[in-house]
């Protein structure tokens, strides 16, 4: 069916019966095609010029940039961008099917409609109302791959380049309220190697559970030289976090423990370089085992993602306030944004779903939402693109 045919409810029941999860577990992980091929199906019907990359590392999923209107070495255009991954479902603690839409007390229901398959909807409406040779400068749509896992999709943009950009909006679950700054995100895990051994006597082994002891003893001592040093008041959590997530080590309480490890997260205010952490923990181990035989080992989960902050006095900060009528604001959850404005790209976190919904059974978007996004992006391209 042609896209001047389909309505919204339309395109938010096929992008929501669409599988498209990403985890860093594979026996979850799925392939983003599908959703992809619909959005490009929709946007070759609109008159976009279509750009579908596959990643490198993962060829059965992609990234999707299309363009709308003259594109041209001095053009600066806007960009409506989200990820078209979900994260997996708990089948138990939904009471509606998570790939079908369903509507209930004015809301809609499914899999990824908060956070954010809506948003590339919503944007489509927005952009139907107008013509390419409308436009002054162009219009863009980004939908990326595995934000909720890897985020290689963003990654492999960044290597790419992404020319002729001048502003983005990303359709993270926001409440419909300008988002400028968040913090960043990095997980980590200490490995301790000692020496197993009889119980009855510890000269007999190294314990590694002991020596992570001191390692955790450590890291709490910096999580609290972290805070006194950083402080930013626009975030609910005003410092940086520092939390232990995980640890396991030892296999019998009779054995002196050989090996234990050790995961935690750091949530960075911006400002913070994730690389320049990771050497003051590495600098630390140093430190605590420079005058002892356990072996320390210290390794990225991910790659992490940096904090976001565009200036408050940015054009595209200052529009969104007016028409959004509330201030910009800072949130402790990560986005694609740094990647974008990597690139150059100034960007916000703008959407209609709420953050509470995200990632939750039952997922929801009310109902409420939907006209006045559709109204907001649209404006958006008025001010920007026209």
């Amino acid at each position: 069916m042609s896209l001047k045919y389909l309505t919204i409810n339309t395109m938010l029941q096929q992008l929501i019966a669409t599988p498209s999860m990403s985890s860093v577990s594979p026996e979850f992980d799925i392939s983003n095609r599908a959703v992809v091929d619909l959005l490009a199906n929709w946007l070759n019907d609109l008159g976009f010029q279509v750009e579908v990359t596959p990643l490198p590392k993962q060829p059965d999923k992609a990234n999707l940039l299309a363009s709308y209107g003259e594109v041209n070495e001095i053009s600066q255009g806007l960009m409506f961008a989200g990820h078209t991954d979900t994260v997996p479902y708990d089948q138990h603690s939904w009471h509606h099917d998570p790939f079908q839409l369903s509507e209930r007390d004015s809301r809609l229901y499914g899999l990824g409609i908060c956070d954010m398959k809506s948003f590339f909807a919503l944007a489509i409406e927005a952009i139907k109302q107008f013509q390419p040779h409308q436009l002054k400068q162009p219009l863009f749509l980004l939908a990326t791959a595995d934000e909720e896992s890897s985020m290689e999709g963003a990654l492999h943009l960044v290597e790419r380049g992404c020319p002729n950009v001048r502003y983005a909006v990303i359709g993270e679950p926001t409440g419909l309220k300008p988002v400028n700054a968040h913090k960043g995100i990095m997980m980590e895990a200490i490995r301790l190697t000692g020496r197993s051994g009889h119980s009855s006597n510890p000269a007999l082994g190294l314990n590694a559970l002991e020596g992570m002891h001191l390692v955790i003893a450590d890291l709490l001592l910096w999580r609290d030289q972290l805070q006194a040093k950083y402080k930013d008041d626009r975030f609910a959590v005003p410092v940086p976090t520092l939390n232990l997530g995980y640890i396991q080590g030892g296999d019998n309480p009779n054995r002196i423990c050989e090996q234990c490890e050790l995961h935690f997260d750091l949530r960075a205010l911006p400002g913070m370089d994730l690389n320049d952490l990771r050497c003051e923990i590495r600098d630390r181990l140093h430190t605590l085992f420079k005058h002892s035989a356990i072996r320390w080992q210290m390794f990225s989960l991910s790659q992490g993602t940096p904090a976001l902050h565009t200036h408050a006095d940015s054009e595209i900060v200052q529009v969104a306030e007016k028409h959004c009528g509330h201030r910009s604001h800072a949130v402790a959850f990560c986005t694609e944004g740094p990647y974008l404005t990597e690139l150059g790209i100034e960007t916000i976190i703008l959407g209609p779903g709420d953050i509470d919904q995200a990632h939750q059974p039952d997922e929801f978007l009310a109902l409420d939402r939907i006209q006045p996004t559709v109204e907001l992006l649209s404006r958006l391209i008025k001010r920007f693109c026209l």
